[in-house]
C-alpha cells in the first residue's frame, strides 16, 4: 500500500498588540487537523484530531508547532495513534516545536502503539528560547493486546536558549534486543513526563531524572498501560500545578 505523505500540520500561536491570544495559523495535514477548543483563561487550546487512519507503510506525519512570545498553548489528542503492520515497509512521525521568550506548551499526548509489523521511526525536536517552558506527556506502546510489538526508534532532541537540553535516541527497533534484562526485559508500556524550560518542585519521584539545563523527566516502564497512566497522570498534574496557572482574564481569539 502506498503511504501518504503531505504538507505538515501547523499550529501558530501568538499574542497581539492587546494581549490576546490569537491562532495565526491552523492549517491541517495529512493525517491531523487542528480545531479550536473553548478557551480557558490565559491560553489557547487546540485539538489535534486524527482526519485518516496510520500510520501504514510510507506515511510521514509531520507536525510543525509555533508559540509567539508571552503566548500559552495547550495540545489536546482525543485519541491515541497506532502504527499498523507494515508488510515490510516504514513509516515516521515528525514533530518541530519552536517555543519564543515567555512562551508555553503543554501536550498531553495520547498514546502511540506500534503492532506487530510496524516500524516507526519518530523524532521530537524541540526549540526553547530563554524564559520559554513545555510540559509533555508520553506514551509508547509496543503492540496491541496479546503482541509483541513492532519496531519504533524515538529520537528526541530539545534545546533551550540555544543549548542542548535533552537529547535521547531510543532505539526500539530489534524485539530480540530490547527484551533484554536491563533494557526493556518483559515491559512494554514506556511512559513519560517531561519539563522543559523549567525544573518542577513538588514530591521526590523515584524516577526522576534532572536534565543538562533547566528541566526534568520521570519515565516509567510497565507490562500494561493503566497503572503506567495512572501513575504519568499524577505526575502530570503536580508539576502542572508547580509550573502556575497561565495569566488570568486573558481573552482568546482566532484569526
Amino acid at each position: 500500500m502506498t503511504g501518504e505523505s503531505a504538507e505538515p500540520t501547523v499550529v501558530t500561536v501568538e499574542l497581539d498588540g492587546s494581549g490576546r491570544h490569537i491562532a495565526r495559523e491552523l492549517r491541517p495535514g495529512a493525517f491531523l487537523a487542528p480545531r479550536p477548543l473553548l478557551p480557558s483563561p490565559g491560553r489557547l487550546r487546540i485539538a489535534l484530531v486524527g482526519t485518516r487512519a496510520g500510520l501504514l507503510a510510507g506515511d510521514d506525519l509531520r507536525l510543525d508547532v509555533s508559540v509567539g512570545p508571552g503566548a500559552r498553548l495547550e495540545l489536546v489528542e482525543p485519541s491515541g495513534l497506532v502504527a499498523y503492520d507494515h508488510r515490510g515497509g516504514t513509516s515516521s512521525w515528525r514533530a518541530r516545536v519552536d517555543i519564543a521568550e515567555g512562551g508555553e506548551l503543554h501536550w498531553d499526548a495520547r498514546p502511540f502503539v506500534i503492532s506487530t509489523g510496524a516500524r516507526v521511526e519518530r523524532s521530537m525536536e524541540v526549540s526553547l528560547a530563554a524564559g520559554a517552558r513545555m510540559l509533555w506527556r508520553d506514551t509508547l506502546v509496543l503492540g496491541r493486546s496479546g503482541e509483541r510489538g513492532g519496531g519504533v526508534r524515538a529520537m528526541t532532541h530539545a534545546t533551550y536558549d540555544g543549548c542542548e537540553l535533552l537529547v535521547e535516541d531510543l532505539d526500539l527497533m530489534d524485539p530480540e534486543t530490547r527484551e533484554l534484562p536491563g533494557i526493556l526485559g518483559p515491559n512494554r508500556v514506556i511512559g513519560s513526563v517531561t519539563a522543559l524550560g523549567t525544573a518542577p518542585g513538588g514530591r521526590p519521584h523515584p524516577y526522576r531524572t534532572d536534565l543538562a539545563g533547566p528541566g526534568a523527566q520521570v519515565r516509567l516502564l510497565d507490562t500494561v498501560a493503566p497503572a503506567t497512566e495512572a501513575e504519568l497522570a499524577a505526575v502530570w498534574e503536580e508539576w502542572l500545578a508547580d509550573g502556575g496557572p497561565g495569566v488570568p482574564g486573558q481573552p482568546v481569539t482566532t484569526g
